[in-house]
């Protein structure tokens, strides 16, 4: 027991008494852990925490740890696209891209007729309607029809030829309602290795596509009849073979750089081994009178 003073006003005076006032009982530790149970919990965690950033923002540069490398490879690919495959450049150019076919005369002068004639490519460059082909696919042809990607069909006529660059411009007489115009880029600073993609009616199948790399610049080529001497080709080792004539050749973009002209083969069977060339579109843009950028 602790003894207090204890003192009361009456009258102005002051009365001092004593009083026993009992003494505040002793905590153990024991106790006290069991009080504040909670907080100490929570004060443990919270200190666990900091630790747990400290050691974070302290750790040598040099530690690498699985998660840590995920999460740099995962920030790495969010910030850096992926680079687009041919399957990308199809897609995109896929809607400019027609199929050519031609009626020729019959060589039966009893029976005037026509037949079909020479099957090939084209691409859609200005979306009235004017494609850019070979001259050799449609040269001699009674009437020109072209199918459209989806699937109207339409006659057109020649409307301007470029017979040193073998190409010849048509105008559709019928589009469809969203015809898509083809982008066209520069060949300016091409490089043999880069990747192109050609996109066409090969022996009158497709559309087709196939992928390979640009194999050289500034080519020459003797066409199939032996009448001209393209020049300033780009060289190529995307598959192509007869009907590609006209197609577009293509970046990963879906952008075109150049109009498939001819295949090399020193056989007579005229099928692909390894050697196309393309007019760059520079000179295909010529032919329309167009600045094509």
């Amino acid at each position: 027991m602790k003894r207090v003073a204890v003192y009361s006003r009456s009258g102005g005076s002051r009365i001092a008494a004593k009083t026993e006032v009992p003494a505040a009982p002793r905590v153990t530790w024991r106790e006290w852990r069991k009080r504040h149970a909670a907080r100490l919990k929570l004060a443990g965690v919270l200190i666990l925490a900091l630790a747990a950033v400290l050691f974070w923002a302290l750790r040598p540069s040099a530690e690498i740890t699985q998660q840590n490398l995920e999460a740099a490879i995962q920030k790495a690919l969010e910030a850096k696209p992926a680079a687009p495959s041919a399957a990308d450049g199809y897609e995109s150019i896929l809607p400019s891209v027609v199929h050519v076919r031609t009626l020729a005369h019959s060589a039966d002068a009893e029976v005037p007729s026509s037949t079909e004639g020479q099957s090939g490519t084209g691409v859609v460059i200005v979306d009235t309607g004017v494609i850019l082909t070979n001259l050799h696919v449609v040269h001699g042809a009674k009437a020109i029809q072209v199918v459209f990607h989806d699937g109207l069909e339409a006659d057109a006529v020649v409307i301007g030829v470029q017979p040193e660059h073998d190409l010849a411009v048509l105008q559709a007489k019928t589009i469809p309602d969203d015809l898509w115009a083809a982008t066209l880029r520069s060949t300016a600073g091409l490089r043999p290795g880069e990747q192109v993609i050609a996109v066409g009616f090969p022996f009158g199948i497709g559309p087709s596509v196939s992928s390979g790399v640009i194999s050289g610049l500034g080519r020459e080529y003797q066409t199939a009849d032996g009448k001209r001497v393209l020049t300033n080709l780009i060289q190529f080792d995307a598959a192509v073979n007869p009907g590609n004539s006209g197609g577009p050749l293509i970046t990963p973009e879906g952008e075109v750089i150049g109009i498939v002209t001819g295949l090399l083969n020193p056989t007579e069977h005229r099928v692909f081994i390894g050697i196309g060339f393309a007019v760059p579109i520079e000179n295909a843009a010529g032919a329309v009178g167009l600045s094509p950028f």
